[in-house]
């Protein structure tokens, strides 16, 4: 269970059957604009067709999300005509890492380590919950839809169980086994 923007209960089994992009997001970030931006797009293009965008606001890297949650919701719901589930701020790196995130880096190990590195890092989850990709801060939301990887579907991408990442100069396996997201 995790709390919305509006901090109301949501289940995680509600996502269960459905491709995620998880992302945290900062509203002060020189990649808010067009992140948010392409999200909103993505998820217009996608929500009918099972795809789910779960935005955690996080104020880790720079102080950039320094807004309440009424101001955060405002910002990208007015500012983005943003649709997509937003959720209560949370911590990504350190002793306090929302639970969310410690399943996420666990399960797909970034360059330099598991730390998130900064704002809008991006994961992609399947709809059996396995996380098949990690896309660094500076992989725009586009871009993830574009790979030549992806087939140039978001959809396709998250039902196929290839293991990789995308790094400079090519692509290199996830390290260790796949780990599934448990919807309860």
């Amino acid at each position: 269970m995790k709390s919305d923007i509006d901090r109301k209960d949501v289940p995680l089994s509600k996502f269960k059957g459905k491709v995620l992009l998880i992302v945290n997001v900062a509203s002060k970030c020189g990649l808010t604009s067009s992140n948010y931006s392409e999200l909103s797009h993505l998820y217009e293009k996608y929500k009918t067709q099972g795809f789910e965008i779960l935005a955690f606001p996080c104020n880790q890297f720079g102080g950039q999300e320094p807004g309440s949650n009424p101001e955060i919701k405002q910002f990208a719901c007015t500012r983005f005509k943003a649709e997509f589930p937003i959720f209560d701020k949370v911590d990504v790196n350190g002793p306090s890492t929302a639970p969310v995130y410690q399943f996420l880096k666990s399960s797909a190990g970034g360059f330099l380590g598991d730390l998130v590195k900064w704002n809008f890092e991006k994961f992609l989850v399947d709809k059996n919950g396995k996380v098949v990709e990690r896309y660094p801060p500076t992989t725009s939301p586009f871009q993830i839809e574009g790979y030549p990887e992806t087939g140039g579907s978001l959809r396709r991408r998250a039902t196929q169980h290839a293991w990789r990442h995308p790094v400079k100069g090519g692509w290199r396996s996830i390290r260790g086994n796949p780990c599934i997201w448990r919807f309860s």
